[in-house]
């Protein structure tokens, strides 16, 4: 069996008295499309910061590519690349779009500007926004933003070639738009993945039906901070798995709480 490019290891985590990750295991390989499934307020966001670095487990391990994570992302230096989306895009609003795609390398690269510029311009092609590097956040539409932190995420860096994104990160990139939009989002996470070839390999957190049937191939299902089923969409409307059936039906009727 490959190796993992991240591998959680009963992790724990809490928030005052709420524990909101109990013992979760998950392994996402090259080549997946991993989709977090399940409830609202279930956990599901926390896991994907555990994975990017952002947020330490209180108990457990996180493995990238074979080697044990100490700490957080900017204590350490993963052996690949990382990037995130988030769910509510996390623009500069005081930057343009070409400031937004290209900040970490112009701030942190010896590139010059017209090499970033170049860069920006590259990736804002990829999603779709080739002459957006001038505008500014507040003349975009929400879909738009969407799409220029997917620019942002897969920006590549000559400088440094062994940490551009092998895994990209996804939370709940759906969130708030309309089903056209959403249509766009998750043919764009597809695109990226199978046609640009900008990551070898993404995680992807929702509880929309859309974007879990586009987006996902291996799915996880997260309840109650543990992972109730595990499986793959062709499976999602056969399992017998009564959570699942629930979640899968919109239903109030089942062993999920409505509210929690």
């Amino acid at each position: 069996m490959a190796e993992p490019l991240i591998e959680l290891k009963g992790i724990s985590k809490a928030f005052g008295n709420k524990v909101v990750l109990d013992r979760v295991d998950l392994k996402l390989y090259s080549g997946e499309a991993l989709a977090v499934i399940g409830p609202s307020g279930t956990g599901k966001s926390t896991v994907l910061r555990i994975m990017a670095g952002l947020l330490p487990p209180d108990e457990g391990e996180v493995y990238v590519k074979g080697h044990r994570r100490t700490g957080l992302i900017e204590d350490n230096e993963d052996p690949i690349g990382i990037s995130m989306v988030f769910q509510q895009a996390a623009l500069f609003d005081s930057l343009s779009v070409d400031e937004n795609v290209g900040f970490s390398l112009y701030q942190h690269s010896h590139l010059s500007r017209d090499r970033v510029r170049e860069l920006v311009e590259d990736s804002l092609a990829k999603v779709g926004l080739p002459d957006a590097a001038d505008l500014y956040p507040s003349e975009l539409s929400g879909g738009m933003r969407k799409r220029v932190s997917f620019a942002r995420a897969i920006i590549a860096n000559p400088e440094n070639p062994a940490l551009n994104p092998e895994v990209i990160l996804y939370d709940e990139p759906t969130a708030g738009l309309d089903p056209i939009a959403s249509t766009v989002i998750e043919d764009l996470i597809r695109d990226i993945y199978q046609q640009d070839h900008a990551c070898s390999a993404y995680a992807i957190v929702t509880h929309q039906d859309s974007t879990i049937r586009r987006t996902g191939d291996r799915l996880i299902f997260l309840y109650k901070g543990k992972v109730q089923w595990q499986g793959y969409v062709s499976e999602l409307d056969t399992t017998d798995n009564e959570m699942v059936r629930q979640f899968r039906n919109s239903s109030i009727e089942g062993p999920i709480r409505v509210g929690g």
